[in-house]
């Protein structure tokens, strides 16, 4: 295991965090994902999942996009805490982001994603991760970034309610440009619920398969 040193009075300097990813994942990896700009659509369970997990692996630019509030039903699956409730999720994810790595890039939009300004909020990056919590909303994502020609990678997230097998969450890839997490046919009903375990280890597939993409590895 390799020890890094740095100061304990104060927070670690961008160098020294560098440093540390350059030692633990190879210069090249690091850079490829430093330079990486992934959008995450919705900042809800899967969403805030994975932008934690994202800002831990190094990646250099998230954009964020959240119209709601962190409330307290919330707590049980998202990564937000009990301050956090009234805030916008938005907000709250950046902060919680620049806790882990204040000096990687985070942009956000509290606005509701509708069919008429998904080119204009998502154009420009390189991989969009569907984290929406409604099927009509995940169609509607999912169908307008695929009909932009040269448009974004699309990971979306379906099927990961309860508290079954988590080795039913599986990553697929759909198409080309669409790859789909989860069981896809788990959904939230009578006495099911939306649980930490699964909503993380599918937050976790989508997130990896960012990794993947960004490092050019086929990693299904």
């Amino acid at each position: 295991m390799v020890n890094f040193k740095f100061s304990t009075t104060k927070s670690p300097s961008s160098s020294e965090l560098e440093k540390a990813k350059d030692d633990r994942f190879s210069k090249d990896v690091h850079q490829k994902l430093k330079r990486a700009r992934v959008a995450i659509a919705g900042a809800g369970g899967l969403g805030s999942n994975i932008a934690v997990i994202l800002a831990r692996s190094g990646v250099g630019h998230l954009h964020i996009v959240d119209f709601d509030i962190v409330d307290i039903t919330n707590l049980n699956r998202q990564v937000y805490t009990i301050t956090h409730i009234g805030s916008r999720k938005v907000d709250a994810i950046k902060e919680i982001l620049m806790e882990i790595n204040p000096y990687m890039k985070v942009t956000t939009d509290c606005v509701r994603v509708v069919a008429d300004n998904c080119d204009e909020i998502f154009g420009g990056y390189d991989i969009v991760c569907e984290a929406f919590d409604g099927a009509e909303s995940k169609a509607m994502l999912i169908d307008s970034l695929l009909s932009v020609e040269n448009g974004p990678i699309v990971i979306s997230g379906s099927g990961m309610a309860g508290y079954g097998s988590a080795n039913e969450i599986k990553s697929r890839r759909i198409m080309d440009r669409l790859f789909i997490c989860g069981d896809e046919h788990t959904d939230v009903g009578d006495g099911i619920g939306l649980m930490a375990p699964r909503v993380a280890v599918c937050a976790g597939h989508q997130a990896n398969l960012v990794m993947g993409q960004v490092l050019g590895v086929d990693n299904i």
